[in-house]
């Protein structure tokens, strides 16, 4: 069995980074690298944006919240659902705009601060988002060769083989290995649900093996904490650079918004058998190791629920998805490094190489700052939730606006992604809590920081002047 999980392994590997070393000889200019050369259609930005999104978030942390919570689990993803509604709007004025990072959607609207602390949001955020990846890839490489491989050992094998793929063709790279991922996760899910639920008994084996509350809408959570898992996952959906970054890649304007349309039938349908699959896997597996990693749940269910090579192509499946989403949440603040800091400030005279070469140093620091971060991560659902949360907070209001606000200004959007960043990172970390009531300071700190981020967006917008009609034209037209 355990030569054929290495078999699996091995092919999915090789092929992704076949695809990496292709795409590398094809990159020759800066937007290629950086953009795909603005080429990608609409069949290619489902793939990919359903494989960048769907990642250790959901495999793990959202698989964490299912073992615990059931089908409750499904206000996460719900959050994502509700963002795509309004994203097929917003995806053609995306890509109208065609520039290649969020950050110069900030300056164009709004100014060169607001371009700035945009890009240290991103940072902080994107990086932790990587880390999750590497961790969650280490615990199936461990869950794999258990006797071999121990989870820090697997994490460090993630993280360089997402480093090397990724620097090496960039966007080019990351959409095409999607491709071949996108295609495999949702074919072997599609499969390995129904044969999982029939080892379960069935849905009445289900009912007889959960608590009841497994299968309400709201479990065991309160609203207020299932508001807590939906708003940042929509929040983080509707201000998510990655996929501006792959609207800004599109053929045109409608491949922008046609690969919406896709990219939510396949959310809605991926997602949804995650939950499933790990609600199976905790009626399977309620007590042993598992129960004490409960985010482990979906790779040990393949491992041990599943014939020797469905289990094999699941587990290969969560090998691929967690190494297609860290290379998406690690090329993107690369290319803010790049583009928003080194050639804007550094070296604005640089060559297309040398543009390159930076650009692939960037991914590597990125890489080693992710790891460091992923080695003492304590949870992989909490940091996600910081994650999203400085997204959320800091970003998503003031993009939101920029598309449809006529009177959000430069400094009303500085002043919100200002105080979004500092409230969501000095919430657990300093005694900021001790001013609020407890009803208040036990929460996360989404609603906090959102609260207080749209309130300063709000109020220093209403007492400075009024966008310029140029800030205005190219945005909400």
């Amino acid at each position: 069995m355990s030569i054929l999980y290495i078999v699996v392994l091995a092919l999915i590997a090789a092929a992704l980074l076949g695809v990496a070393v292709h795409r590398t000889l094809r990159v020759k200019t800066t937007a290629d690298y950086l953009v795909a050369g603005r080429s990608l259609s609409a069949a290619v930005l489902v793939l990919t944006l359903l494989t960048s999104w769907i990642g250790a978030g959901s495999l793990f942390a959202g698989a964490e919240n299912a073992y615990r919570n059931g089908f409750a689990a499904l206000w996460q993803p719900a959050g994502g659902w509700l963002g795509l509604l309004l994203i097929y709007f917003i995806a053609p004025r995306a890509r109208k705009f065609a520039q290649f990072t969020l950050p110069d959607l900030l300056e164009a609207r709004y100014n060169q601060t607001a371009r700035v602390l945009g890009t240290i949001a991103i940072l902080f955020a994107y990086v932790a988002i990587t880390s999750y990846q590497f961790k969650g890839g280490g615990n199936v490489l461990h869950l794999i060769f258990p006797g071999t491989v121990t989870p820090e050992e697997g994490t460090w094998m993630i993280a360089a083989f997402v480093i090397v793929t990724t620097a090496l063709a960039g966007m080019s790279s990351v959409a095409y290995m999607d491709v071949a991922i996108g295609s495999l996760v949702t074919v072997i899910c599609i499969v390995a649900a129904p044969m999982l639920l029939r080892k379960a008994g069935g849905w009445p084996g289900l009912h007889a093996a959960l608590p009841q509350t497994h299968f309400e809408v709201l479990g065991d959570l309160s609203f207020v904490r299932a508001m807590e898992f939906l708003v940042p996952t929509m929040l983080l959906m509707l201000g998510n650079q990655v996929m501006y970054q792959k609207f800004f890649s599109a053929k045109s304007e409608r491949d922008a918004r046609l690969s919406v349309v896709g990219w939510t039938c396949g959310t809605v349908l991926l997602e949804t058998l995650i939950v499933a699959i790990a609600v199976f896997g905790s009626a399977l597996y309620k007590t042993g190791e598992v129960a004490a990693q409960p985010y482990e749940i979906i790779p040990y269910t393949a491992r041990h629920g599943l014939p020797a090579l469905m289990g094999a192509l699941l587990l290969g499946a969560v090998f691929a998805k967690v190494i297609s989403t860290a290379s998406n949440y690690l090329f993107s603040p690369a290319t803010n490094l790049i583009h928003d800091v080194f050639v804007r400030y550094a070296m604005p005279k640089a060559t297309n190489r040398e543009v390159l070469l930076f650009s692939r140093g960037a991914v590597t620091l990125l890489g080693c700052w992710a790891l460091y971060q992923a080695i003492y991560a304590p949870s992989i659902l909490a940091k996600m939730l910081y994650a999203y949360t400085i997204y959320s907070a800091a970003l998503t209001p003031v993009v939101l606006a920029a598309f449809y606000s006529k009177r959000a200004t430069a400094w009303g959007a500085v002043a919100a992604i200002a105080t979004g960043t500092a409230v969501t990172l000095a919430w657990d970390n300093t005694g900021m809590k001790g001013f609020f009531p407890a009803i208040v300071a036990e929460r996360d700190a989404i609603f906090p920081a959102l609260f207080a981020a749209v309130l300063a967006l709000v109020v220093v917008s209403a007492v400075t002047p009024k966008p310029r009609p140029e800030q205005l034209a190219q945005m909400t037209n």
